[in-house]
């Protein structure tokens, strides 16, 4: 029967560098998940016991493991990472075996399988909640929410302006469905490697809680999209949107345009654009999704609208954004050829940036109803310009019976010429073959970094010749 006994094909445990230096309070096990390509600590790996109970690494990689039935036992952990993972035993089993000891640190490395590397989480609570367990990152504080739904970004007068979805607070699952928002600095991070701390201003009420600021007419949320700012003809610039009215279950019943008001410090309606009767059940096309600011050959500039790719552009102003005359719809792109034996790949959610390192365009897209995931494969994509064509593609992101939807570009976020390339999107089970939700993660914004050096992303620049 020895041929039976499952070997360890990859396993590390030892004592992290410097970690007698670390006072692990009493009653836990400090336990350390690291990229054993380089040693960074790699946030949502979930590591898994025999009897379900479940550990997941915080935004520093870090476990506060306290289980009184296993503490000073060998255990076995399943290790459940979304593009990190320890290599499979003789059953096929992915896992390592522990002796969690309390007041010790343990170290397990795992390898990316990604191509992408994961950052960490920009949003909820607990962000470094297990460290804190433990006496460490201290310095972090909590802002009010536990979880919210798909970005939008844009520069307004300085500033990095941020607004999202539906976003749940603590005391009540039906947080604030108008558009929570914050700025930041337009280059927010000093570093691109976890442990990963972007600090949010939020806007909030005179209570201090965080609050919506697209309060649109009607009843039913408000989801506010297409965020970028145009000059009108004063020169003044104006930070715009696109606005829906959503009744249940997710159905949109009115659209329109809506501009910041520097006053209030919120979105004020501009203009209805559609409202749903016997005559009109369907939205006309409109300014929304993700933009991206184009200057053609001629020197004039473009905005233009899409999500991932684009179907609408208008000039860059804020006269044209406002008259529907100028409005020019595009035809999408609605497959692009896959690499790594996927032939096709149909685009469902993202974003495209102009990337002066690649001298194109690029895109990282959720994947249409992909494999293992139906929402949550992202692949990556180049065009020589913005309407394409695009492709091939690479995956580049992959998710275990997870959603990874509505991935947002962040090109302002590096220096011009840089080959790193970020993006986020909202990690969460829904739309997932009965999932079980990753605790604080779920319903959040994930970040991810991009090395656009990598020679695994060099199938995408052979680019498809113009029809």
């Amino acid at each position: 029967m020895k041929q039976l006994i499952p070997v360890l094909l990859s396993l590390t445990i030892c004592s992290l560098p410097g970690a007698e230096a670390l006072a692990v309070p009493s009653g836990l096990c400090r336990i350390q998940v690291v990229d054993k390509e380089n040693g960074w600590p790699v946030p949502l790996v979930e590591l898994r016991t025999v009897n379900q109970q479940r550990y997941i690494t915080d935004n520093a990689g870090v476990i506060a493991f306290d289980a009184p039935d296993l503490l000073g036992r060998l255990t076995w952990f399943d290790v459940i990472g979304h593009g990190y993972e320890v290599g499979k035993d003789g059953f096929g089993m992915q896992g390592v075996r522990l002796t969690p000891v309390a007041g010790q640190t343990l170290k397990v490395e795992v390898t990316r399988t990604n191509i992408a590397r994961r950052l960490g989480r920009l949003t909820g609570a607990g962000l470094y909640a297990e460290s804190q367990r433990l006496g460490e990152m201290l310095d972090w504080q909590e802002q009010g929410i536990v979880g919210c739904d798909s970005v939008q970004n844009a520069v307004y007068r300085g500033r990095m302006f941020w607004a999202w979805g539906d976003t749940a607070i603590p005391g009540y699952p039906l947080g604030v469905f108008d558009m929570s928002s914050a700025t930041t600095p337009v280059q927010p991070l000093d570093r691109f490697e976890p442990p990963l701390k972007l600090r949010f201003d939020y806007f909030r009420d005179d209570k201090g809680a965080v609050r919506g600021v697209a309060k649109m007419p009607g009843s039913g949320p408000t989801w506010v999209s297409g965020y970028t700012s145009l000059p009108d003809k004063t020169g003044k610039i104006r930070l715009v949107g696109s606005y829906v009215k959503i009744k249940s279950p997710m159905d949109a019943y009115e659209s329109g345009l809506c501009v910041w008001n520097e006053e209030t410090n919120a979105f004020v309606q501009h203009k209805v654009l559609w409202k749903q009767d016997a005559a009109h059940p369907k939205q006309p096309p409109m300014p929304s999704g993700h933009p991206a600011l184009w200057k053609d050959e001629q020197g004039k500039e473009w905005v233009y609208f899409g999500d991932p790719l684009p179907v609408l552009r208008c000039p860059a102003t804020f006269e044209a954004w406002e008259d529907a005359a100028q409005w020019e719809t595009l035809k999408r792109q609605e497959s692009l050829r896959g690499t790594g034996g996927q032939d096709k790949v149909v685009p469902h959610s993202g974003s495209i940036a102009w990337n002066a390192y690649r001298k194109r365009w690029v895109s990282v897209f959720m994947e249409s109803f992909g494999k293992p995931s139906v929402f949550g494969e992202l692949w990556y994509a180049e065009a020589d310009h913005p309407t394409g064509p695009w492709g091939p593609a690479v995956k580049v992101v992959t998710h275990q019976n997870y959603t990874f939807y509505n991935p947002r570009l962040h090109p302002e976020f590096t220096p011009e010429g840089s080959p790193i390339l970020l993006f986020e999107g909202t990690y969460t089970m829904q739309f997932a073959d009965h999932a079980h939700a990753t605790p604080r993660y779920d319903y959040n914004q994930m970040l991810y970094r991009l090395d656009l050096d990598d020679p695994k992303l060099s199938p995408a620049k052979e680019l498809p010749k113009p029809q």
